[in-house]
């Protein structure tokens, strides 16, 4: 395998996420499309969006770099029908996972695994119908369990569920963590919200005390050194939290960069003022900003925003207009 990529903080990007529509059949009160904002269009195809080839062309390059690792997001990325098509043309070193709002597994999740998917997250932010349909604008409650149920019946175990903590989802956290203690092959992701990217900083809640109820309730806790994440095991189930917000540790062990559905890499969630067209997708463009990219890429707190006498965290000096 090469070696892959580092940059000037010594962090190895071994993993990609590559959106592959800006496109969602829900409307989710918390979205920030991978950080871009809501950029949501029209529900069909869009002319903007990479190619097959221009996907897989990039991810022969990733491979080229050590890159062993790939998650298909959007968006929604399961509006391509093209999926299972990107997901066999894969290169055969990279994990390939995707992260889906389930709606379309049922039929689907089968074929997917034949092309070659790995693991799936599934966001699904409340087990209550009514409450599910206010947080994602959308009535498809019933169909994103039978999409779970469809992933597992496909050998998708473990599969995750993602959920976004935050005032709207905070009541039903102990629910979810008892729905998949008590249900094989689920897996718990708590999603800190992100209240700078979705500018609804009210909603926000102390990440911090669900770290607190959980080390309290759990039979054991492991220490994942990606993004310096905890894993909480509780009557058999197993509960991860992804706190980035003011988490320096997070950033300093991040090793992802992020490919925009219109072929742009991305070093930062957070940040899009390093945005890097990989041109007309020729291989030599894309080696070209894949390496630019790295070598840019910034720990988001700590460096680029970095603390000041009051506690507060702002940009730093040498970054603006970088």
């Amino acid at each position: 395998m090469p070696t892959p990529l580092a940059d000037e903080f010594g962090r190895e990007v071994t993993g990609v996420r590559v959106s592959l529509t800006d496109r969602c059949n829900f409307d989710c009160v918390y979205c920030h499309n991978e950080g871009l904002g809501d950029t949501r269009g029209p529900m069909d195809p869009q002319d903007d969006e990479m190619s097959a080839d221009d996907v897989v062309r990039f991810l022969e390059v990733a491979a080229e770099f050590g890159v062993d690792s790939v998650k298909f997001t959007g968006g929604e990325p399961m509006l391509r029908d093209d999926l299972e098509e990107i997901v066999r043309r894969t290169p055969d070193s990279m994990e390939t996972s995707m992260t889906t709002n389930g709606t379309f597994l049922p039929g689907r999740a089968e074929g997917l695994v034949d092309a070659g998917l790995d693991r799936v997250n599934v966001s699904q932010d409340a087990l209550d119908p009514d409450a599910f349909a206010e947080i994602t604008k959308s009535g498809a409650y019933e169909r994103v369990m039978e999409g779970v149920e469809a992933a597992l019946d496909a050998g998708l175990a473990p599969v995750k569920l993602n959920m976004v903590v935050f005032e709207h989802t905070a009541g039903y956290v102990e629910g979810m963590v008892e729905h998949v203690a008590e249900n094989d092959g689920l897996q718990l992701q708590l999603i800190e919200y992100m209240p700078e990217l979705t500018g609804r900083p009210e909603w926000n809640i102390d990440i911090g005390r669900v770290h607190d109820w959980l080390a309290d309730i759990a039979d054991r806790v492991e220490h994942r050194e990606m993004h310096d994440r905890k894993r909480y095991f509780v009557d058999g189930g197993m509960v991860e939290i992804v706190d980035p917000v003011e988490n320096e540790t997070f950033c300093a062990n991040c090793g992802r960069v992020r490919v925009t559905h219109e072929g742009y890499l991305k070093g930062c969630l957070n940040r899009n003022d390093d945005l890097r067209s990989m041109g007309e997708m020729t291989k030599p463009e894309i080696r070209e900003a894949f390496r630019e990219v790295v070598a840019n890429r910034v720990p988001y707190y700590g460096e680029y925003l970095v603390e000041n006498d009051r506690g507060e965290y702002e940009v730093d000096e040498k970054y603006i207009g970088a």
